[in-house]
């Protein structure tokens, strides 16, 4: 039974897939309402109750011409005073919460026999998602599009020989709290990741991108001290194993187009827009 935070984001993702497909002509509420079957009243409360903000604000955030203007300003200004204080001008930054712990040989070796995995199912404002941890963090996350079973089947597939419970646990729970965009509520977010030291260098990198802000490959490729390899990079990228903590979301083409993500373009719109109207909300 889909819940209704489900429900909404999935007529949420039907609109923004319109509008990117009729931008051109440029469709007015009524037809993004009528093409989600809803009412113009109804679509733009629930649009705004989701994203805060208008469906027409929430496309500009997703044109190019906003993007090449958050690539010039997180990119040449935020993103650098990270790397050099560890802070920006908009609050704290997601690195200072979100720590990394590489597995070592030993916890993955044998498909992960020494390791006890708890698992659970969560509604998120972008579709449910699986959460599992060890005891040492979260080591995945995944947004469940082809049901929970296949999505717990893609979870073992990683780790056969580890131990499965399906409990929820207080570092699912913090880890969660993200989505609220309350991270005063936030302890340290610990992850626990399977990865080698380039993509664990790379992941690490990612973490200093801000909510709302973007990057590109081949700046993301000279922060984490691989100038030039930008494919590799991109390759680090698509292998990120927890879905939105670690934000491959805000990695976009040198152009300002968005460009493809793990779990669907479309999420990507969805994401992006989501945080860009909160930043602009809190700036």
């Amino acid at each position: 039974m889909e819940t209704q935070q489900e429900l909404d984001y999935k007529r949420i993702a039907e609109a923004i897939g319109f509008f990117r497909e009729n931008f051109k002509a440029q469709p007015k509420l009524e037809e993004v309402a009528e093409h989600v079957h809803l009412s113009p009243f109804h679509f733009q409360r629930m649009f705004q109750q989701w994203a805060g903000v208008t469906p027409k604000q929430f496309l500009q955030y997703l044109s190019v011409e906003h993007a090449k203007e958050i690539l010039k300003t997180t990119g040449a200004s935020l993103f650098d005073t990270a790397f050099e204080t560890g802070l920006s001008g908009t609050g704290r930054l997601y690195d200072l919460f979100v720590k990394i712990e590489g597995m070592t040989p030993g916890e993955y070796k044998n498909g992960g026999a020494s390791l006890q995995i708890n698992y659970s199912f969560a509604d998120t404002p972008f579709g449910t998602a699986i959460v599992a941890s060890t005891d040492k963090g979260i080591c995945h996350m995944a947004f469940a599009d082809e049901g929970e079973e296949v999505a717990l089947a893609q979870l073992k597939a990683m780790f056969p020989n580890a131990r499965y419970h399906q409990r929820v646990d207080m570092t699912q729970q913090n880890a969660l709290f993200v989505f609220s965009q309350d991270w005063s509520r936030l302890d340290e977010i610990k992850l626990h990741l399977k990865g080698t030291d380039f993509q664990i260098k790379v992941w690490e990198t990612l973490l200093k991108v801000p909510p709302g802000g973007l990057t590109t490959y081949a700046d993301l490729a000279r922060k984490a001290g691989h100038a030039g390899a930008s494919r590799a990079t991109g390759t680090a990228v698509g292998s990120n194993p927890v879905a939105f903590l670690i934000p491959c979301h805000r990695v976009i083409k040198a152009s300002g187009e968005i460009g493809e993500y793990h779990w669907g373009s479309i999420r990507k719109n969805a994401i992006i827009g989501w945080e860009a109207s909160r930043r602009n909300r809190t700036a």
